[in-house]
């Protein structure tokens, strides 16, 4: 679905990102693990659209999309969740999906001032789809509710539905069970298999090893901004490289 050629992004004399080149796989669930620093969130926001990379490329589907912004990549299909979920405090759950879908919607100022059909039809269109993707994530009980008052994990839940209501292809989650507890971590994994089973390609960045080990297709290892390793979590747990770097032999002994 999304192949990366030599992609680099250098901050001033920092060399955040260096020289990687990888495939995020149709139909998997693929993980980027690595210590701290190693360059995984700015890899994220180079394949969304967020930065522009330095040097390298990106091919979607094929078409090379390398410097498009953002929004761009969104329409493209192209998703993401961050670390910290923002949301509209003051606004209920189901406003804040709502502000999600119209991305697809094609009514403007002028729609919204003389309250034109197309105005009220995308409205009852975008209140329809957010609530499917609250029902999707299990959070349809709590659309009401305003977002400043639920707790992290459903936060984490709706960041999931928000990225899910601009109707991705591909959805990229930045430490989506960041913050919550255990039992919360296995509800959040059995989400993701159910999104993948859904026909949406997974990337997701995380600390948790267990999670990443039981729930990854491909794992794909960072370290200064350089790719060390790529493989299944079997071929991950046994290399040297990544032992060394990050996971330690306490993960390299689970099997």
């Amino acid at each position: 679905m999304l192949e990366i050629r030599n992609l680099s992004k250098r901050f001033g004399g920092l060399l955040a990102v260096s020289d990687v080149t990888t495939r995020i796989e149709t139909g998997c669930v693929n993980a980027i693990i690595g210590p701290n620093g190693a360059g995984k969130t700015t890899f994220f926001n180079l394949i969304s659209g967020t930065y522009r990379p330095t040097s390298g490329s990106i091919l979607l589907g094929g078409e090379d999309v390398t410097g498009l912004r953002a929004d761009q990549m969104a329409r493209l299909g192209v998703a993401r969740t961050f670390q910290a979920t923002a949301l509209f405090e003051h606004a209920s759950v189901l406003d804040n999906l709502i502000v999600g879908h119209r991305l697809r919607t094609r009514s403007g100022l002028i729609d919204a001032v003389l309250h034109t059909k197309r105005f009220y039809a995308e409205e009852h269109m975008c209140r329809e789809k957010a609530r499917a993707a609250l029902d999707f994530v299990g959070l349809g009980h709590i659309e009401a509710r305003l977002a400043g008052g639920i707790t992290q994990e459903e936060r984490k839940r709706v960041a999931f539905a928000l990225a899910l209501s601009t109707q991705p292809s591909l959805l990229l989650l930045d430490e989506p069970a960041g913050g919550v507890n255990p039992e919360e971590t296995e509800g959040l994994s059995d989400l993701i298999r159910k999104i993948a089973k859904h026909g949406i390609t997974v990337c997701l960045v995380e600390h948790k090893m267990t999670m990443i080990m039981s729930l990854a297709d491909r794992i794909m290892v960072l370290d200064h901004g350089e790719k060390i390793a790529e493989g299944t979590p079997a071929e991950i747990r046994a290399n040297q490289a990544v032992i060394d770097a990050y996971l330690g032999r306490e993960h390299a002994d689970v099997q």
